[in-house]
């Protein structure tokens, strides 16, 4: 981090977090990003594919759902939905997105699992995902990028955030 820089709360929380748990990452700086086709850039930068991650509900917005899937698929949700045994997905509103994860639009992070201290969302992985020896996320904004090792990310942050995963397959 220069010495000019701002950094907003829930990044810096994010870091606290990972820092308190001994996760090693590397941290990558960058202009905001929106869509997964905006972050192409970086992507050539850190010689990774970032994650895509998608909040998501069902229908009536009963269920939350967060999902990490490789950022070159495209999102089915019938597929994904049948998987889990739920009624059709959609995408979750932005207040259910600040209520539980404390992030926004942009910036969705299953970093941002570690704010959902009452287990509203259940976290999805792709299951390629699995194949990866790191995973490239936000750190709840989407001016950075964080390069975790898959498996510190799967034995000690979601066991830290409360959560398990769920592996679907996304085509």
């Amino acid at each position: 981090m220069t010495s000019g820089e701002i950094m907003e709360d829930r990044e810096k929380r994010a870091y606290e977090f990972l820092d308190g748990l001994g996760i090693k990452y590397e941290r990558y700086t960058h202009e905001a990003v929106m869509t997964i086709a905006a972050a192409e850039d970086i992507e050539k930068k850190i010689g990774l594919k970032i994650c895509k991650n998608l909040f998501l509900s069902t229908r009536h917005g009963s269920e939350f759902y967060l999902l990490t899937m490789d950022g070159s698929k495209k999102f089915n949700t019938g597929k994904v939905s049948k998987q889990i045994g739920v009624p059709r997905m959609t995408f979750a509103d932005e207040s259910h997105m600040l209520e539980y994860l404390d992030i926004h639009p942009g910036s969705v992070s299953p970093l941002g699992l570690m704010n959902d201290k009452e287990n509203r969302v259940k976290f999805l992985l792709d299951s390629d995902i699995l194949d990866r020896e790191v995973i490239a996320v936000h750190p709840c904004v989407n001016t950075a990028t964080l390069v975790i090792g898959l498996k510190d990310f799967i034995e000690k942050v979601l066991p830290a955030c409360g959560h398990d995963y769920t592996a679907v397959k996304v085509d």
